[in-house]
């Protein structure tokens, strides 16, 4: 298969409070924390292609815009969903948006960049 505009992935998760602002430290409000959510929308973008990948490929994240709209307490349903919108050489541009039962809330963007799995670890320093 090959990375091609179109290709999408959506995940649905019911907030907890290992999703909370408080439990992650990005404030003191017991709701969908951004941070959590960001994660999230990378975890869809990552599964959009995942299948698309060649042996030994990976992507990584260059670039996100977020902007979170609406608050999501615990128990609430919400489903993130993100499509490749671009594709231009190696890298990649994904939109996403979160929605619960009532509202949107967060849409992105999100950038990823297909590198070699083993070459990408080769080049860390420690």
């Amino acid at each position: 298969m090959t990375l091609a505009p179109g290709m999408r992935a959506r995940l649905l998760i019911m907030v907890e409070r290992s999703d909370t602002a408080m439990k992650v430290g990005s404030g003191d409000v017991p709701v969908l924390a951004t941070p959590r959510l960001l994660a999230l929308a990378e975890r869809a973008t990552v599964q959009a292609i995942g299948d698309a990948l060649g042996p030994g490929q990976t992507s990584v994240g260059t670039k996100v815009t977020l902007e979170h709209l609406a608050a999501s307490p615990i128990g609430a349903h919400v489903e993130i969903s993100a499509e490749l919108t671009s594709v231009e050489g190696r890298r990649l541009s994904f939109v996403f948006t979160a929605r619960d039962r009532d509202a949107v809330v967060a849409t992105g963007t999100v950038e990823r960049v297909v590198v070699d799995r083993e070459r990408f670890l080769a080049g860390l320093t420690r």
